[in-house]
């Protein structure tokens, strides 16, 4: 990852930050301070399975997955895109080594703010805490319709509320054995389902 820490890039974060909740200026002052940026290759590892991430990752522009490996394959467990924060979720938040990897798909440039920076911001501006709050319920949600999508026992029903509730505008954009893999889905009868709803 190429990584640099630059004023002007870290203006895309904070007003991300700030149109969720708004940012006092000492709050602003330091994520300035200490926001840092970095780009990723495609299909570059972000973090590998057995390591702790102490990133927070806020995506500018391009696409990751997060996956685990069981008997040799890759089983994609989610998909991000511009305007959205990504993390190992063990690795980040308990400190843990995480049993994922996160790969990009495209080139991808990210915002991130480092653990201790994060608790810092949690423990000393309390409109941080509110942010936290909102981005936890909004990834709650998410993280339901992953369960539901999981549950639903028919392919061609999985990929209809794939569309309807996960991201349709960005199908295009994800390899299809990655959208395949995420949506327990062989990569001939996804090809056949999407050839169907053309």
């Amino acid at each position: 990852m190429l990584s640099k820490k630059n004023t002007e890039k870290n203006l895309f974060i904070i007003l991300f930050l700030d149109s969720i909740y708004p940012l006092s200026p000492s709050l602003k002052n330091y994520l300035v301070q200490h926001i840092k940026s970095g780009s990723f290759e495609k299909n570059e590892l972000i973090s590998k399975a057995g390591e702790v991430c102490n990133r927070l990752y806020l995506i500018k522009k391009g696409m990751v997955r997060g996956y685990f490996v069981c008997d040799s394959s890759e089983i994609t467990t989610w998909i991000d895109t511009e305007n959205e924060v990504f993390t190992s979720i063990t690795g980040f938040f308990r400190n843990q080594k995480s049993e994922e990897y996160i790969e990009s798909l495209e080139k991808t440039h990210c915002d991130y703010l480092e653990y201790e920076d994060y608790k810092y911001c949690l423990n000393h501006f309390p409109e941080m805490r509110h942010i936290n709050r909102i981005l936890l319920e909004e990834y709650y949600i998410l993280a339901e319709h992953r369960v539901y999508l999981a549950r639903i026992p028919n392919a061609r029903k999985r990929l209809a509320f794939y569309m309807q509730y996960m991201k349709p505008q960005i199908v295009e954009r994800i390899p299809r054995k990655h959208l395949a893999s995420y949506l327990a889905i062989r990569p001939e009868t996804l090809s056949r389902l999407m050839k169907e709803r053309i």
